[in-house]
């Protein structure tokens, strides 16, 4: 049986007296890419950074890569690579520049064919001379990925790596993610898009340091246990109010001229849902929870907003 990759349990980090992680466990199997989803705040960047050795632990044990997570965290970041949420580039340094400085920094060699095969590889080489701090966002996450995998990681963690970059170059970037984990790459990423959580092979939900929901999107919609109901009609505003006031109804959310209303999967939501259909003469049909809707109940249910 092939080892995960990541393997912990009982993560604890605590700043200044208050709890940041909560005994969080998780594993993740190795080439798997797994969805890592939370609120602001919820413990994500720091659990994180516990994961590939930057921050002490408080509390928790377990194993990355075959390493053990507290005595041999220098094992652990020599591979893996790590993508902050902020570009970490060098502004002053063309594209090539800063690659050749990682590979300094990792000791590669030979390290102009290293370089010169990432640049290729990324299709950065016709922009190899322009500087790091000219770059658009798509460009700069690209050469960031770029630096991440020059030295052949095993494991990449991702903090909102696509925040601010546009959909063309979030989807050019996810298909490089898919071909890193088609090669045995590990891919931990964070992010708030749920288009790409749904790119995932599972997802992992914490809230206020804590895991809420984890697995397969299928999997977790079927343990948040909601139904959802789109409505149509002309008189949409008039329903939304009578819906928002009935505390069987989670959530009630406009779509164009229809209205998307999510409730657990009870009787009493159900005839909410008639009641307010028939009062205003709107149609109804059932149809699939969103991933945003299942996030939101989520949050909900953990308290947070």
């Amino acid at each position: 049986m092939i080892e995960p990759a990541i393997s912990v349990t009982g993560l604890t980090k605590r700043f200044d007296g208050r709890t940041v992680v909560d005994n969080l466990s998780l594993e993740v199997g190795t080439g798997e890419i797994r969805g890592f989803l939370g609120p602001n705040g919820s413990g994500k960047t720091t659990t994180l950074r516990m994961i590939c050795g930057l921050l002490t632990l408080d509390g928790g044990a377990g194993r990355v890569l075959g390493h053990d997570i507290r005595t041999a965290p220098g094992a652990i970041k020599r591979q893996i690579g790590y993508m902050t949420q902020r570009f970490s580039s060098y502004d002053d340094l063309n594209i090539e520049e800063n690659l050749r400085f990682v590979a300094g920094l990792y000791g590669l060699r030979p390290a102009r064919q290293i370089v010169r095969d990432t640049l290729e590889d990324f299709g950065l080489a016709s922009r190899k001379h322009q500087l790091a701090g000219t770059l658009s966002g798509g460009w700069k996450q690209r050469l960031a990925l770029a630096a991440c995998v020059m030295h052949r990681p095993h494991l990449l963690l991702l903090d909102e790596p696509t925040a601010g970059v546009d959909p063309k170059a979030r989807r050019e970037f996810w298909n490089e993610i898919h071909q890193l984990a088609a090669q045995a790459i590990t891919v931990l990423v964070s992010t708030h898009y749920m288009d790409e959580a749904e790119r995932c092979h599972k997802i992992s939900y914490i809230a206020n340091g804590r895991m809420i929901a984890q697995g397969t999107v299928d999997e977790v919609a079927l343990v948040s246990a909601l139904k959802t109901y789109l409505f149509r009609g002309p008189r949409m505003a008039e329903a939304a109010q009578i819906l928002a006031a009935n505390r069987h109804v989670e959530q009630v959310a406009s779509f164009a001229s229809t209205l998307h209303v999510v409730g657990r999967d009870s009787d009493q939501f159900r005839h909410a849902v008639a009641a307010a259909a028939a009062a205003t003469g709107a149609s109804i049909e059932v149809i699939d929870t969103s991933l945003e809707d299942i996030f939101i109940h989520l949050m909900r249910e953990a308290g947070t907003r």
